[in-house]
């Protein structure tokens, strides 16, 4: 059965869009994604469209506390003074430690590590660490990724005599904690570039202000980009300001990569090599297998791998993230199982999540290392803010995750009375309570969330750019769209639709079985679509709406365009909608060879030209191998300057699907004779192909036995397929005239009045061309 979804379709701006797109080279539909991200002008669009070129202020200007911060760092590393970092075991955070432990000890720095254990003491600094830290004779404490809500361990560290930089990016609490720096872009204006960095931001840019200070050139820096791309695009970090630059650059810096942890990352996901990555490659197969350590694991593993020169001991620790990554899939599965389970059951008893605006998951035995992930899937199957919790004793652990109109801190927030401990951001956070307040905080969040939603937001939300045909998405459209990346928070990926859509082929994938592939058609083009973790929707209706985001699949060699599927639902078939005729930016020059010796012409034309013509027609001949020519079918995307109509197509409709396609600057015509073919045979081809109900090519069968299409057609109802032929073609033609009808319906009913209009002149060329195109129709 279809999920039930919150479609968001996008208003097109036709006008805006065509100013866009001609001003910057784009696809109208590519124009149309900008304006739906904001940018309505031709400066934002240039400033959006090269990153590269911006220029950024100061970090010192935009951070208050910077040359404080700076300042510690740089005495500590003089008078060798130990310093320590309190990280995180998140991939934002492990990738923070490892970037400043990098920075630090490249500038000759004596510096260590701790990370707190997730399953023993959960996030973020404390007195522990603090004690051992100060144990160990160190002087400075570094927070990466947190301590912005860390008071007591702060004023432990200053009753020790210790000296604490808190850098950070999470919500502040109503009150900061005493420490001798702070870094935060919350602390900053929402306007600044650098106000949406992830931890691993902040820990970048301090290291690279730290490098200015010792005189480097910007060298150590710019090698620990790779890191910084890493912790930011698998934390989910909006991909604005400087996140948008400095992805867009680590992203091209990955593959070639100097770091050998990277390089051993890049192996075990199968990515070495591939010098296309998007920050797809790193939410679905680098971020993972970090991340999965830091859930179930030891984060000294990510540490280590990342910050060792020694390609054998990254491809070991490397190795460790993968066996690890496997687990973390099976624990995920086994969760996400009985959670489904769970909610199933309390729908039969009575469950409306439109009502009840939010779910709360409790169960003992589920490892909450795994719970946040489990949470997300859960969001993206029913629509709904997820709480999820493991229960261990008396204690209960969990992760939220939220949807665009409820925010999971300030929910936290609300419930704070209830919790041990919490935190997060607006779509993501973690908490802590007694089990005793479980039922409690249940309610409480009940409360909070009927207070903010309304019982129609609690579906899936797809927010969708712009309606298109799926001959629109094809490469030439794919590789504009790469000049959107870096895509992901605060710049989603493109997402388009087509209505009405036939689902010509289904089936599960994977191998359990879990995944959607589906060959869909909307009668200009077939493309293969693929769901992630939508198999259970099986079986499909015959027509869908589907929403996706085009993806160039390349395999061996080989680049395919096709789907990812971010919605579906039930519709019937598409209307027909008639056309605009093609139009021809320039004039054809028209040279009549009907007289004359075509193959003698052939021979001293073709061997001339310095790209490719086009030859077509029926028994044409077959020039030397060598020769620049092409046969008959343009191939994608290419313009010949030259068409050579050996004989002429079977109709006008074909001419005209021939011209706007190849978008000649000179057509010859040779008109050689085309026999006739037998109309037993064309009732035979009828008979072995013509299946009621299924799509039926007619512009192919016409073109195989080189006929008009309406004589295809007065077959089919002499034939008695069909009673009558044109109610079909001006009513609807989805059902059976198959893959050519929405480009090419307005050219059944082309005339050689409207031929002459579209091919200008000359007319001494065009009257006989006009004549024997209207024989044939």
């Amino acid at each position: 059965m279809l999920p039930r979804q919150r479609w968001q379709i996008a208003a097109p701006v036709p006008d805006l869009a065509a100013r866009l797109a001609g001003a910057f080279g784009l696809s109208p539909l590519v124009a149309q994604v900008l304006i739906n991200r904001g940018i309505t002008t031709c400066e934002l669009a240039e400033h959006f469209l090269s990153p590269d070129s911006w220029v950024l202020p100061e970090p010192g200007a935009e951070f208050a506390q910077m040359g404080r911060a700076v300042e510690l760092l740089a005495e500590a590393i003089v008078h060798n003074k130990p310093i320590a970092i309190c990280g995180d075991y998140d991939c934002d955070g492990m990738t923070s430690t490892a970037l400043l432990l990098r920075a630090v000890r490249a500038l000759g720095g004596q510096i260590d590590y701790a990370i707190p254990s997730r399953m023993h003491e959960g996030y973020g600094i404390n007195c522990r660490i603090v004690e051992e830290f100060f144990d160990r004779g160190v002087g400075l404490i570094l927070t990466v990724d947190n301590g912005i809500s860390a008071h007591g361990p702060i004023a432990r560290a200053a009753e020790l005599g210790m000296q604490v930089i808190v850098t950070d990016h999470h919500d502040l609490p109503d009150v900061l904690p005493v420490a001798d720096a702070i870094l935060n872009p919350k602390l900053m204006e929402r306007t600044s570039p650098y106000a949406y960095l992830a931890g691993v931001g902040v820990a970048f840019v301090l290291a690279g202000e730290l490098a200015r200070r010792f005189e480097d050139n910007g060298d150590l820096q710019e090698s620990l980009l790779e890191l910084f791309t890493l912790g930011t695009v698998a934390d989910l970090a909006p991909l604005v300001g400087v996140n948008r630059a400095w992805v867009l650059r680590g992203l091209a810096r990955l593959p070639g990569s100097t770091n050998p942890g990277v390089q051993a990352l890049l192996a075990v996901c199968g990515l070495l090599g591939r010098n296309d990555l998007k920050p797809e490659a790193i939410g679905f197969a680098l971020g993972p297998r970090i991340n999965a350590v830091g859930r179930i694991g030891d984060p000294v593993t990510v540490i280590e791998l990342l910050t060792t020169d020694d390609p054998a001991v990254a491809a070991e620790r490397a190795g460790e993230c993968e066996q690890a990554n496997q687990r973390r899939q099976v624990l995920c599965a086994q969760i996400e199982a009985e959670a489904i389970a769970l909610v199933e059951a309390q729908q039969k008893d009575g469950l409306d999540l439109a009502q009840q605006r939010v779910l709360v998951l409790a169960q003992p035995g589920w490892h909450h290392g795994v719970i946040g992930i489990v949470a997300s899937r859960l969001k993206e199957r029913y629509g709904a803010p997820v709480f999820i919790a493991a229960i261990e004793g008396e204690r209960v652990r969990g992760s939220a995750r939220g949807i665009p109109e409820f925010h999971i801190y300030e929910a936290l927030k609300f419930c704070a009375d209830l919790l041990d401990g919490f935190g997060g951001h607006p779509m993501a956070g973690g908490f802590s309570l007694r089990g005793d307040q479980l039922e409690a905080f249940k309610v409480r969040l009940q409360d909070f969330a009927r207070a903010r939603l309304q019982p129609e937001q609690i579906a899936p939300l797809v927010e969708i750019d712009a309606a298109v045909q799926l001959a629109q998405i094809n490469r030439a459209l794919v590789e504009q769209l790469d000049r959107l990346q870096p895509c992901g928070l605060g710049n989603r990926e493109p997402v388009f639709w087509v209505a009405g859509a036939r689902v010509v082929q289904q089936k599960a994938m994977g191998k359990e079985g879990t995944h959607l592939q589906l060959l869909v058609s909307d009668g200009t083009a077939e493309r293969r679509a693929v769901g992630w973790r939508q198999a259970d929707y099986l079986p499909l209706p015959e027509f869908v709406d589907i929403a996706f985001s085009a993806r160039r699949n390349e395999y061996q060699g080989t680049v395919k365009i096709e789907l990812e599927v971010a919605g579906l639902r039930a519709a019937t078939a598409a209307p027909f909608v008639l056309p605009a005729p093609p139009a021809f930016e320039e004039s054809i020059e028209w040279h009549d060879h009907r007289e004359g010796d075509g193959a003698a012409f052939l021979a001293t034309f073709v061997p001339d030209q310095q790209r490719p013509v086009l030859l077509y027609g029926h028994e044409r001949p077959q020039l030397p191998p060598g020769w620049p020519v092409h046969y008959d079918r343009p191939q994608e995307n290419y313009r010949y300057e030259h068409l050579l109509l050996w004989s002429l197509p079977p109709s006008p409709l074909h001419l005209l699907w021939l011209l706007a396609v190849v978008r000649p600057r000179t057509v010859h015509l040779f008109a050689a004779t085309v026999p006739a073919f037998h109309p037993w045979k064309l009732r035979h081809q009828l008979q072995a192909s013509y299946r009621p109900g299924l799509p039926f090519e007619i512009l192919r069968l016409s073109q195989h036995c080189w006929v008009s299409p309406r004589i295809v057609c007065e077959a089919l109802v002499e034939e008695r397929f069909l009673e009558d032929w044109r109610p079909v073609i001006d009513a609807n033609l989805h059902g059976w005239l198959g893959a050519e009808r929405l480009q090419l319906a307005e050219w059944y009913q082309s005339r050689a009045d409207v031929l002459q209009e579209l091919l200008r002149r000359p007319a001494s060329l065009l009257q006989p061309l006009a004549r024997s195109c209207d024989s044939l129709c």
